[in-house]
């Protein structure tokens, strides 16, 4: 059983904790730290927890707490995990991990130097669509994986801290961006290296400091590229959506807008209708089971099960630092125009990859280039000449 200290009292703590509560069964959220008396109270309240305090140290070091769930602005994540690190107490922390790689690898570095358990909560990484498609990836369905995309786009987040850069340290880049670099590596394979990054980025709509909406390219070193696209600027709801191209076939992901769920109503009666939802009239897109459909429910069980079992879970404080060594590079790209690279000091993935051959072999003299039928029910092939360089087609 794991007893939870939840730090953080908003949004993403009261998902986290409908979550832990209804999974496994046995595990509790035991304590809240929330800046503001009322706010923990009102969360004890809600959620059953023994007791809550509006000190971080004192609910991390209770001897009634084995395990500290880090729902907090991106600002004070480092602090969090130094204490965490300091009282030996296991940690998992909302993503991003860090405002940018150099706090992500400290708080790697505390957590290994303290040997503590330590995950990522990367929940879009535990959607049931995204692990049957990661599973068909690996499986070699597609073959070569050389193009990953994932999307996610909404009209912005729920709490203030989100939209204050000094706090938050960017804007859709870090908040939407994180999920989505992580989704790709998941496709591309996490041990190979992503090496630049090329990256637009503008404020377009809200009055703010940081970026509204952004879309960039991640070259891998096999010659794979990953791609996101965010933005804070969206209408129409919450537009959750991955795509996936190899060598042998494709998948498209649609996690919440389009999921063969829609209704009609006049608008009587009652509000939510799902996380970020724009209207509660009109045609409408509900999501079946919004905690599980989010990835939450997987998450955790992978979490409590690798600390109980003594191994990694599936997403590590090591992915959140690769994560944000890639935003950091987007970041700089968005400011030079240029391809730039990602800073990585400690890469644990492959070394000296190379991209593999274009070229498939047909026979001696050729390459082939393509295999079709046609409208009148021919057999081609395109082939190229392999000293010549001469296309030509033949039928079969």
């Amino acid at each position: 059983m794991q007893k939870i200290a939840m730090l953080g009292s908003g949004f993403i703590g009261r998902f986290y904790a409908e979550s832990i509560h209804g999974q496994r069964g046995r595990d509790r959220v035991v304590a809240i730290y929330a800046r503001r008396e009322e706010s923990a109270k009102k969360f004890a309240d809600d959620y059953g927890c023994d007791f809550w305090s509006i000190s971080m140290e004192e609910i991390i070091s209770s001897p009634s707490v084995n395990m500290v769930c880090i729902a907090l602005p991106n600002n004070l994540h480092e602090e969090a995990v130094m204490l965490c690190a300091k009282h030996k107490k296991a940690v998992v922390s909302t993503k991003p991990l860090g405002r940018n790689a150099e706090e992500a690898l400290r708080m790697m570095q505390a957590v290994e130097e303290a040997g503590i358990f330590a995950g990522y909560l990367e929940d879009l990484c535990y959607s049931p669509k995204f692990l049957k498609a990661l599973e068909s990836v690996k499986s070699g369905s597609l073959g070569r994986i050389i193009w990953a995309k994932s999307r996610e786009a909404h009209p912005g987040p729920h709490s203030e801290w989100f939209w204050d850069i000094e706090q938050a340290g960017g804007g859709c880049i870090l908040d939407l961006g994180c999920h989505c670099i992580e989704i790709s590596r998941n496709f591309i394979g996490k041990d190979i290296r992503p090496v630049e990054v090329m990256c637009w980025a503008d404020t377009q709509v809200k009055p703010i400091d940081a970026e509204d909406h952004a879309i960039a390219l991640v070259k891998y070193e096999n010659g794979a590229i990953g791609q996101f696209e965010v933005s804070w600027t969206f209408r129409g709801g919450m537009d959750l959506r991955d795509e996936v191209m190899g060598t042998e076939g494709t998948i498209w992901i649609n996690n919440f807008l389009r999921t063969g769920f829609e209704m009609y109503t006049s608008g009587r009666g009652g509000d939510y209708v799902a996380e970020k939802a724009e209207s509660k009239s009109g045609w409408l897109f509900p999501v079946g089971d919004e905690v599980n459909d989010l990835g939450y429910n997987h998450m955790f069980t992978d979490m409590f099960n690798a600390a109980e079992e003594g191994r990694d879970a599936a997403e590590t404080f090591y992915d959140g630092y690769v994560v944000n060594a890639v935003i950091d590079a987007a970041y700089r790209s968005s400011k030079t125009k240029l391809w730039e690279k990602v800073e990585l000091p400690v890469w644990r993935g492959q070394e000296g990859v190379t991209k593999p051959s274009n070229y498939v072999e047909h026979d001696e003299e050729h390459y082939l280039i393509k295999r079709e039928v046609t409208h009148d029910g021919r057999n081609k092939l395109i082939l190229k000449n392999k000293i010549t360089g001469k296309i030509s087609e033949q039928d079969v």
